[in-house]
């Protein structure tokens, strides 16, 4: 396993974008989430990344692990969540679920990409860190 610095995240958040964008220039927008998370993996796994899909994410309520029903459509490398949308408008509810299924996952970065748009890289993605990307090493 890789060591993880903010150097490596950002190499792997550039390969992760990348990878979006070939599944937008080859499958284009308006198809279904599931269609788009199919194809990421499908590139991700050639680049040779670990992907886990459908991650149940779990919830510690007051000491007591609950059964939440969260589920990260991708888990990139054991360190970045990945959460896909084809969705017409962009609304902050998503960035704050990304962001909350990294930090239920103590991973440091998710990346928010919607595949409904012209240009995944100008328009189509925002990526988020927290508290445990600021503790990591350059």
């Amino acid at each position: 396993m890789e060591v993880i610095t903010k150097q490596y995240l950002t190499e792997l958040t550039y390969e992760i974008i990348g990878a979006a964008i070939d599944v937008h220039q080859e499958m284009g927008p308006g198809l279904l989430e599931q269609v788009y998370e199919e194809c990421m993996t499908y590139e991700l796994e050639n680049r040779n990344l670990k992907v886990v899909r459908q991650l149940s994410i779990p919830l510690l309520y007051k000491g007591n692990t609950l059964d939440s029903r969260l589920r990260l459509d991708m888990l990139v490398q054991d360190c970045i969540v990945l959460e896909i949308k084809a969705v017409a408008e962009w609304h902050p509810i998503f960035d704050a679920q990304a962001m909350t299924y990294a930090r239920l996952l103590k991973v440091p970065k998710a990346i928010l990409i919607n595949f409904n748009c012209r240009n995944i890289f100008n328009e189509g993605q925002k990526t988020f860190v927290n508290q445990y990307f600021n503790l990591l090493p350059e």
